[in-house]
């Protein structure tokens, strides 16, 4: 698995495809696929901020759910926005949202390959 991480509008999305020049893949814009739909040879998550908040708002457990499906999909590439960055939000539920990306970002950075952080459409690698 390897994780891009970068503010919004920094070119991740373009950069991992640039990068990597994929054959055989699929974007999954702020959902994971079904087990059914792992057929390609490599998954890329975009906007998986997205799909964290929509877990949250449904009652569901990300931090674990992520795991799962990293167990049968090994070679995904995870897109995220760093969203812990700027003024705190003021409803509860934004600063919990904020909080969940951030420790699910440090639990998935130490299970990557690799991690990239994306400024300007440049990538710094991290790890």
């Amino acid at each position: 698995m390897r994780l891009v991480i970068g503010g919004y509008a920094q070119g991740k999305l373009d950069y991992v495809l640039c990068k990597y020049q994929l054959q055989g893949f699929m974007v999954w814009d702020g959902t994971l696929p079904k087990d059914k739909e792992l057929q390609t040879k490599t998954v890329v998550i975009n906007h998986f901020h997205h799909w964290v908040k929509k877990r949250i708002q449904e009652g569901g457990r990300p931090e674990e759910e992520i795991l799962i499906f990293l167990k049968s999909c090994k070679d995904c590439i995870i897109i995220c926005d760093e969203i812990g960055n700027g003024i705190v939000p003021m409803e509860a539920f934004e600063r919990q949202y904020r909080e969940r990306v951030g420790r699910i970002l440090i639990q998935l950075a130490g299970e990557a390959q690799e991690v990239w952080r994306i400024l300007c459409g440049i990538g710094q690698k991290i790890k």
